[in-house]
């Protein structure tokens, strides 16, 4: 019996804080909907980076979305002193029953000081000192050894607190939204693409170090091209589009390229109709489980314990190196990752035909 559990009846208002990367804020989709489904009547909001918002909004569990900017740090004083002060102050309108901290940012121990929520919850955080431990009624502990999935880790803050989610509440959500998925609709049309008849490959990633060689997805969508459309996305990013540029220059079967042309819920509207997703451990992964559609990822550097596609059918392809999961930036932070530059092409379109050959 946990003595410090917290009656969400008696809580009005709750707040969500998860200041990551676009990936981190999808996985943490889940601890909204389990919040409602045990509570109806609470207000859950939440706080995230600016450029992450769209991976939260529309979520039906969602009463209002705060965003702090990615690059206020970059401001002078008197730039930002006004920022902050409209952001806390928005803040602090709200009176927060419940403060759910679930990263290390310093950001969230000073509004859980600050706000007056009557109960916060922030995970462990070794080095961090009595400040951190301090700033919050409720610490979780946090796996260290690399086994347990993000949602189930971000899930804990509210097992910290006596609710116990349910297999069923456990998953991601994202909404596209209509207009996003009228605009992908429209240019799969223009180019004779049906839903479910297409690969969604997306190659690149933010970290140059958790892609795999051009050479080797040209070679994948070749082989892919016999029997399917394959559909390639990337970010706006100069490094991300050169990145399929070169895939592509070297494709004897050219793809459909949508790199840099879709907004982030385009993105999750391309492939939800997808009937399968291709790619490395990134936020499109992440997205494509929220969405349903069956993945194959490859891994090298990071975890597929931690950071697998979630709730969905998949394939995880990995080599045998025995340094692996490293969490490192490439072989000796030289950005390349020999555990991925190894993979065979074979051992990819396997996984590839292997998901195919079931049903979605």
């Amino acid at each position: 019996m946990l003595k410090d559990a917290i009656p969400l009846g008696e809580i009005a208002r709750a707040l969500v804080i998860v200041l990551r990367h676009h990936g981190d804020v999808l996985l943490a989709s889940p601890v909204l909907g389990v919040l409602q489904a045990h509570a109806p009547r609470i207000e859950v909001d939440a706080l995230v980076y600016d450029d992450t918002a769209p991976m939260l909004e529309g979520h039906p569990a969602l009463s209002q979305l705060h965003v702090v900017g990615r690059n206020w740090k970059r401001e002078s004083f008197l730039s930002r002193l006004p920022l902050e002060k409209q952001l806390f102050g928005a803040l602090r309108a709200r009176r927060y029953d419940l403060l759910l901290h679930l990263t290390e940012q310093p950001r969230g121990a000073w509004l859980a000081r600050s706000l007056g929520a009557r109960c916060s919850v922030a995970p462990v955080v070794p080095g961090r000192g009595d400040f951190w431990a301090r700033s919050f009624t409720h610490l979780y502990p946090l796996a260290r050894n690399g086994r347990r999935h993000k949602v189930e880790a971000n899930l804990d803050a509210l097992r910290r607190i006596g609710v116990q989610p349910e297999m069923e509440e456990r998953r991601l959500l994202f909404v596209p939204g209509a207009a996003a998925q009228a605009r992908v609709a429209a240019l799969l049309a223009a180019e004779g693409v049906t839903e479910r008849n297409f690969i969604h490959m997306h190659p690149a990633s933010r970290w140059s170090f958790k892609c795999w060689t051009p050479g080797r997805n040209a070679e994948l969508i070749d082989r892919l091209s016999a029997s399917h459309r394959v559909v390639l996305s990337a970010a706006p990013d100069p490094d991300e589009l050169a990145f399929v540029e070169e895939i592509v220059a070297r494709c004897a079967i050219k793809p459909l390229v949508l790199a840099g042309k879709l907004q982030i819920n385009e993105l999750g509207a391309l492939t939800e109709r997808a009937r399968l997703f291709i790619g490395v451990d990134s936020m499109p992964m992440h997205l494509a489980a929220a969405m349903g559609t069956p993945a194959v990822a490859l891994f090298g550097p990071s975890g597929e314990q931690e950071w697998r596609p979630w709730r969905v059918a998949h394939r995880i392809v990995t080599s045998s190196h025995p340094c692996r999961p490293c969490g490192n930036d490439g072989c000796g932070g030289g950005k390349i990752s020999e555990c991925l530059t190894t993979l065979s092409v074979d051992d990819v379109y396997a996984a590839t035909l292997e998901l195919l050959s079931r049903e979605r």
